[in-house]
């Protein structure tokens, strides 16, 4: 069966085509999405045939061995050519006015889509999600190992179809497809910081441990002692501070004298003739019977005292 002279016959629609990018028609929209546009001859071929909707056809470039797939936007090119976008013939290594193969195929409607972004920009969209969603809305199916193309803000993104389910090419019209991300091409993992060496972990440990030796606070530990010189009746016990097992405590030892300091005080005043009251650094060492006894002895001493007469001395003549 023959339609003005192209060989379409049988119970399938394939034919041969010179393929042109969309820059040779007034349709730029046709870069945005999958689908070609065919010769009308095409459209009665197709219409005559029981053939599935949507309209789907695999392109397939014999010299390359490439194969891709689309959908179909207008009947209008002129006959014995298709325009397609130019990201297409990309996939198929096909230049301008090279031979293609259209053939119609049925597709199974896809459950599962892996991406892979070329450039790590795609990620620096502020909804990337939301894009991609409007973008595939004008593509009718996808084809593992193809890479398509998404327009935002005047730049263009690549993504690569690396993985589809159930099977290498998929319809995606009227289908919920789950869709994951592979990290892109350009992208390089942090590097992670390197971790402290076994020697900064014993300087750490060195450094501890003498901050734990040190001794706490201890409040009232000192020794008491009179304001007039005189030894204390009883020494407080030697309170023994933590850490400091072998200082000893820091009172005056069993002969209960001072320190040596104040001895060697005591003495410079009186050297210089001078009368200290209270002061028994001479004196030695006596109970409170000894003292009791001096005290009365001294007292009677100072009864004996004559008690100062005025006029009671004698004359002199200064002529000798």
């Amino acid at each position: 069966m023959f339609f003005d002279g192209y060989g379409y016959h049988g119970t399938s629609f394939e034919q041969s085509y010179r393929c042109y990018s969309a820059s040779f028609i007034d349709k730029p929209q046709i870069e945005s999405g999958d689908k070609i546009i065919m010769p009308p001859s095409a459209l009665d071929r197709l219409a005559s045939l029981h053939i599935d909707y949507p309209m789907l056809f695999e392109l397939r470039n014999d010299a390359a061995e490439r194969v891709s797939h689309c959908g179909v936007l207008e009947f209008i090119a002129e006959e014995g050519m298709i325009y397609m976008p130019y990201w297409m013939m990309e996939n198929l290594l096909l230049r301008e006015g090279d031979i293609v193969r259209v053939k119609n195929v049925t597709l199974p409607k896809g459950t599962y889509v892996k991406l892979q972004p070329h450039t790590k920009d795609f990620l620096d969209i502020s909804n990337p999600k939301a894009i991609l969603e409007t973008t595939l809305r004008n593509y009718s199916c996808l084809t593992t190992g193809d890479s398509i193309m998404v327009a935002y803000n005047n730049k263009k993104y690549y993504i690569d179809i690396i993985e589809t389910k159930p099977s290498n090419a998929i319809s995606i019209i009227e289908t919920d497809c789950e869709v994951d991300f592979a990290p892109p091409l350009d992208y390089k993992e942090p590097e992670r910081p390197a971790g402290p060496t076994s020697s900064s972990r014993a300087l750490s440990q060195v450094e501890e441990a003498p901050a734990e030796a040190e001794p706490k606070f201890s409040a009232f530990t000192g020794t008491g002692r009179r304001l007039d010189g005189k030894p204390l009746k009883q020494l407080p016990p030697p309170v023994s501070l933590p850490g400091s097992k072998d200082k000893g405590p820091a009172v005056s030892n069993g002969n209960n004298t001072q320190p040596s300091g104040s001895s060697s005080q005591s003495t410079a005043r009186q050297a210089q003739g001078k009368l200290v009251f209270g002061s028994n650094v001479n004196r030695p060492k006596e109970t409170k019977q000894e003292s009791g006894k001096e005290a009365k002895q001294e007292q009677p001493q100072k009864k004996e005292e004559p008690k100062f007469q005025p006029f009671t001395g004698r004359k002199y003549s200064l002529k000798g």
